[in-house]
């Protein structure tokens, strides 16, 4: 397949981009300035800019472009930030895609923050309702912006991302360090569901959603088993063997870890329904397997 990929710089796109060139397809980085020589092409979403012609030829587009959730303080510039970088892209590659005289396949990022950022014991699945909150807000709105691929017929998935374990980035990537010299903690009540899959597990089902004819539709990456932020400090000690005997309360995780304390502080179960029901087969479906694969 060629394979057009919006945010193929960023910590999932990098991976993704890799994965698929060594499974044989080719893929085209959209890139917002430089060289649009060899294996890029120069685009600008917020001001609806594009190659339609390179659209028009490819067989998927992948948006994973949006401004990191991370950076702290969330200050009313960085959420419209966050917002509006989300929407300019999807909608400029949505409109792409149904311009093309055969719609071409879209996967479109989304978050798990769709479903809100604590939802408690509920089992979410996709037909789980919406949660509220501003994270919930911006999920809601990213899937919306994608309107004009599917009203054209394009077969569209919505990538519904949950916590991406990765020794190369992310959240596990700012904990190891302080596991790894043994001030692993609990974080909070500890109780909090954490919704969560290897990256190795994220690229494969990206890659599933691209070559499955008939999925559509959103799509929870989140490995099989739940577990909660206990069992997540337990098996994460063990695995670098250190102690976790510690417990780290709520003001200090934000303090720490800026906007993505909210994804650790709430508690989201969230069940991979649509991908098991395409027959997705996880590869790292349990915490250990994550870590091990995450670590490699």
């Amino acid at each position: 397949m060629h394979v057009v990929v919006g945010g193929a710089s960023g910590f999932l796109g990098t991976a993704l981009t890799t994965h698929l060139r060594a499974r044989g397809h080719e893929v085209t980085r959209l890139i917002r300035s430089g060289d649009p020589a060899g294996d890029a092409s120069v685009w600008d979403p917020y001001a609806g800019r594009i190659d339609q012609v390179l659209v028009d030829r490819a067989d998927a587009v992948v948006n994973l472009t949006g401004s990191p959730i991370s950076k702290w303080p969330r200050t009313k510039a960085r959420r419209t930030e966050i917002l509006s970088s989300r929407l300019a892209a999807t909608g400029t590659l949505a409109k792409a895609v149904a311009a093309s005289s055969t719609p071409t396949v879209f996967i479109s990022g989304s978050g798990m923050s769709w479903y809100g950022t604590d939802r408690g014991d509920d089992v979410l699945t996709e037909e789980g309702s919406p949660g509220k909150g501003f994270l919930a807000d911006v999920a809601q709105q990213w899937e919306v912006a994608a309107a004009p691929a599917v009203e054209a017929g394009a077969r569209t998935c919505f990538v519904r991302t949950s916590l991406v374990l990765s020794k190369d980035g992310g959240v596990l990537a700012l904990m190891l360090p302080v596991w790894r010299l043994g001030g692993g903690a609990r974080l909070g009540s500890g109780t909090q569901h954490m919704s969560l899959i290897s990256r190795h597990d994220w690229v494969r089902g990206v890659e599933f959603l691209l070559e499955h004819e008939t999925a559509s539709g959103p799509f929870n990456f989140a490995m099989p088993d739940s577990v909660t932020n206990a069992q997540f400090t337990d098996v994460l000690g063990e695995t670098v063997h250190r102690p976790t005997f510690l417990a780290v309360p709520g003001f200090a995780v934000k303090a720490v870890l800026g906007g993505i304390s909210d994804d650790l502080l709430g508690s989201l179960h969230i069940v991979p329904a649509a991908l098991g029901d395409a027959g997705f087969t996880f590869a790292d479906p349990d915490l250990r397997a994550a870590f091990d694969s995450a670590l490699a």
